[in-house]
């Protein structure tokens, strides 16, 4: 056997069992190992964050509409740069990108713990640095979501991004619990001091990543497309264009964008079911937190296995369901339903949230899939920016059940006519076609 053959024997040992490696092919890839292991860490380090910091804004405030107002602040900047941060994405290395994102989240977590710590914390400290961090963000987003398909790319791309949903689950089922305990243990401080922690691994996993494009590459590329172009290099009006000429871009965006105003506000409604409601405490609404995401767990592994491609039809059955899920789960009669109804709204939510994105991550061309993702991306969190004050106000004024039926009855309209207009557009006319049949006859032969 000689040195190539046995090179190319090393190459293709694999690295998973083999059943492990058909559900989850994406993991075959060493980057993308590396890139699911930093996320995972620093998604449980910010679901921390994020429990302790609306319980401490609640517990100064005493008011719903505040922890909303937090929202606003952390998730509003996607609103301003969302779009202009998938141009970077587009045109700038998106690893080096992401290790200055990520240094920058750790340098604002650890100005809020310091704050915490020190007990110099106020609520406007708390809205400042909410609003530093949704402005770090607004870039990391799209380029973090659009670098996942230049690590994997083709057909294991909707089973990486599953997968990375499944972290994110993992880190919200284990986070809200973790920050609940260090809540009530030694204080919200200590819960913002390992956020700012826990952004140490996912730097060492981007550092230690080999292959991905430099900056050179990404010139040239750029370069090349100029070169084979009539015109300028298109901007942000390009990937907008792009997205309303679509439609399977451009109706998954606008049922994220109805979803989105209100179940990115789910842990502001689950707060007020935790402390008005249940009157449960900080342990409760970890405890609802983290059941959301052990739903949204199983619901990332059921969307990794599947095999079927994705269709608009998909992602209108997902948003379905998942509005029946949230007013099914608003009608709960005690607690310990309620509790065991916010697996499937996590499973739900999950579901439907994949294959969108999936869709329109696969629908988007390379050299526009960043500006789509941010556009996606500025839906998204822009529309839970909106919604954050407007469910924070709904769960003070009309109490926490009034909430959670709104985020289930107003998005159910938006899909119903969504599947209402693919349905029309969509529709076959029925008609009639002559066929010509041959029937065989009898006719008098002579005898020989």
């Amino acid at each position: 056997m000689s040195s190539t053959d046995a090179a190319s024997v090393r190459i293709a040992k694999p690295l998973l069992p083999q059943h492990f490696s058909r559900t989850f092919p994406s993991l075959a890839n060493r980057n993308f190992r590396l890139l699911l292991s930093g996320l995972l860490v620093s998604g449980t380090g910010g679901w921390v964050q994020r429990i302790a910091q609306d319980w401490l804004v609640l517990t100064m405030t005493d008011s719903p509409t505040a922890v909303g107002v937090v929202t606003a602040f952390q998730f509003l900047p996607t609103l301003l740069f969302g779009l202009h941060a998938g141009l970077l994405a587009d045109r700038f290395p998106k690893r080096q990108l992401l290790i200055g994102t990520q240094v920058s989240m750790l340098l604002t977590a650890a100005a809020l713990a310091a704050l915490t710590l020190s007990g110099r914390i106020q609520v406007w400290h708390v809205f400042a640095l909410a609003a530093v961090l949704g402005t770090v963000a607004a870039l990391d987003n799209p380029v973090r979501q659009s670098f996942v398909s230049e690590v994997v790319g083709g057909p294991q791309l909707p089973n990486a991004i599953s997968l990375v949903s499944c972290t994110f689950q993992i880190g919200a089922m284990t986070g809200p619990v973790l920050g609940g305990l260090l809540m009530s243990t030694v204080g919200a401080g200590w819960a913002f001091a390992l956020n700012a922690v826990s952004f140490v691994g996912p730097v060492l996993a981007l550092l230690s990543m080999r292959g991905t494009p430099s900056r050179r590459e990404v010139r040239a590329r750029r370069a090349a497309r100029l070169a084979d172009s009539t015109g300028p290099e298109p901007g942000i009006r390009a990937g907008l264009s792009y997205a309303l000429h679509t439609p399977t871009v451009l109706w998954p965006v606008v049922m994220v964008g109805a979803f989105g105003f209100f179940t990115i506000s789910l842990p502001v409604t689950l707060a007020a079911y935790a402390k008005d409601v249940f009157d449960s405490g900080a342990s409760g609404l970890g405890l609802l937190n983290g059941v959301v995401a052990l739903g949204a767990l199983f619901g990332a592994l059921t969307t990794a296995r599947r095999r079927r491609g994705l269709r608009l039809r998909t992602v209108g059955l997902a948003g379905t369901a998942l509005a029946g899920a949230l007013l099914i789960a608003a009608a709960a009669p005690s607690q310990a339903t309620f509790t065991v109804l916010l697996v499937g709204v996590g499973a739900a939510n999950l579901g439907f949230l994949t294959s969108a994105q999936s869709l329109v991550q696969l629908a988007a061309v390379d050299h526009l899939r960043g500006r789509v993702v941010g556009l996606y991306m500025l839906v998204l969190i822009g529309s839970g920016a909106i919604g954050g004050p407007v469910v924070g106000w709904i769960a003070e004024t009309f109490g926490a059940r009034t909430a959670l039926l709104a985020s289930g009855a107003v998005p159910a309209v938006v899909t119903v006519l969504v599947c209402r207009h693919l349905a029309h557009a969509a529709s076959l006319r029925l008609g009639l076609t002559s066929v010509a049949i041959r029937v065989p006859r009898p006719s008098l032969l002579p005898r020989p």
